[in-house]
């Protein structure tokens, strides 16, 4: 969502008559977008801020600071950095090429937190960083309030942006030749049209799939307890809908589950996995891990890891817990695990999952997957890559011109995270 975000502040400057520069030391502008959910994002930023500060050769640009972090700290980031002109918050990035001007014309500094409920973005601007792939965001903020969790105090509460201008965007994208659409939302299918209530996130997908142009539809990131059946039976049936999901789990651990203010346990996550896979059976499922949270005991981890080996993920995202700003864990659950303790947990956990990517990949091998190409190959130039249907990377030798075809490359060999293989003539 914050690659999105700069996506459209990009848009939103060259609109306003700025150019892109590849030298940060000739900008008259310079925006850092940043994010809180991981730890240390106000220290990243200030290092960021003293490298850029360093790099300026004569004048000095007007100094913007957007985002999660910015809609937390607000006025405070002045005070800690004087360099700063400008701090806009998640909900004013669209006014953010005003208060540029305002900051540079008058030589004040400006602040805009404000919490507008209006999701609605110019349609058509955003400087889309793939050529194939289009992010397309349809919730803004989340009211769940998990006890970790940072998003609803700097997204704020949730607002679903009107079904009309969802679509109207991808039209837009895809005219572009973006045949990929992903959808974004904190949670991504609690979505229902506030101009057409009976539209659910099944609904959207179906009405999504129906656009002339879409190759395939991804979507991030649905929280378990709303999965329903008919959102299953969506993507079994619509092939343009990839079969990949990312469920997030946090613990496996109920316990632990109910601390994280989760709303659903280790069995009912068992069972839901049970029900997708029963009827998508070649879905993919990923997942995010928490390892350390307040009060997570050894017996709690096993069952984190037991819950790995049972599922089977393809991927995991795994962190170790660190405290949020003004969340609930933050305020009434100390940190009681030691780093030493939070470290040698990841550890074990990720050993597991690669030992798991790597058996999942190799089943693969000797059959044919159907591949998107996007790019070329990052470790090799005569080399082209792409993505499966289940989110899957594919490398393969190919020809420049076959960017943005759907191809069928059969399965030579296998690493932990990607595969590599042949075009099928």
């Amino acid at each position: 969502m914050n690659v999105h975000d700069s996506e459209r502040i990009a848009g939103l400057l060259e609109q306003a008559g700025y150019e892109l520069t590849q030298d940060v030391s000739e900008s008259d502008l310079a925006v850092i977008n940043t994010c809180s959910v991981r730890e240390r994002a106000e220290e990243r930023l200030f290092t960021r801020l003293e490298n850029l500060n360093g790099s300026f050769k004569n004048s000095r640009p007007t100094i913007v600071v957007a985002g999660c972090v910015a809609q937390q700290e607000g006025s405070h980031l002045f005070k800690r950095n004087k360099s700063i002109n400008v701090v806009v918050g998640t909900h004013g990035l669209k006014r953010l090429p005003l208060l540029a001007e305002q900051a540079s014309s008058t030589g004040l500094k400006q602040l805009d937190i404000n919490p507008y409920d209006d999701v609605s973005f110019p349609l058509g601007i955003a400087v889309r960083s793939d050529p194939l792939k289009a992010f397309v965001t349809i919730i803004e903020g989340c009211n769940d309030f998990c006890s970790f969790c940072v998003v609803p105090y700097t997204r704020g509460k949730e607002r679903m942006r009107p079904l009309k201008d969802i679509l109207t965007e991808i039209d837009l994208a895809v005219s572009d030749g973006h045949c990929e659409i992903q959808l974004l939302g904190q949670i991504v299918n609690h979505y229902k049209a506030p101009d057409f209530p009976d539209c659910d996130f099944a609904g959207l997908l179906e009405r999504v799939h129906e656009v002339p142009g879409v190759k395939r539809i991804r979507f991030a990131s649905p929280h378990p307890r709303h999965v329903t059946p008919r959102m299953v039976y969506v993507m079994r049936d619509l092939p343009m809908i990839c079969k990949h999901m990312h469920l997030p789990v946090q613990s496996g651990s109920t316990r632990t589950l109910k601390a994280m203010r989760r709303r659903y346990t280790r069995k009912e996550y068992f069972d839901l996995v049970s029900m997708i896979r029963k009827n998508i059976p070649d879905v993919s499922l990923s997942t995010d891990l928490i390892v350390g949270f307040p009060g997570e005991s050894s017996e709690d981890f096993k069952e984190t890891l037991s819950l790995v080996r049972n599922v089977r993920f393809h991927s995991i995202f795994s962190f170790k817990y660190s405290e949020r700003p003004n969340t609930l864990a933050s305020k009434r659950m100390p940190d009681t695990v030691s780093e030493i303790e939070k470290s040698e947990r990841l550890v074990q956990l990720q050993t597991l999952q690669k030992k798991i990517q790597l058996e999942i990949n190799q089943e693969v091998v000797g059959k044919a997957v159907e591949v998107l190409v996007d790019s070329r190959s990052r470790k090799r130039t005569e080399e082209l890559s792409g993505r499966t249907s289940q989110n899957v990377v594919v490398n393969f030798p190919g020809k420049s011109d076959w960017i943005g075809r759907m191809l069928k490359i059969e399965i030579k060999r296998a690493g932990q995270n990607s595969l590599w293989g042949e075009a099928i003539n």
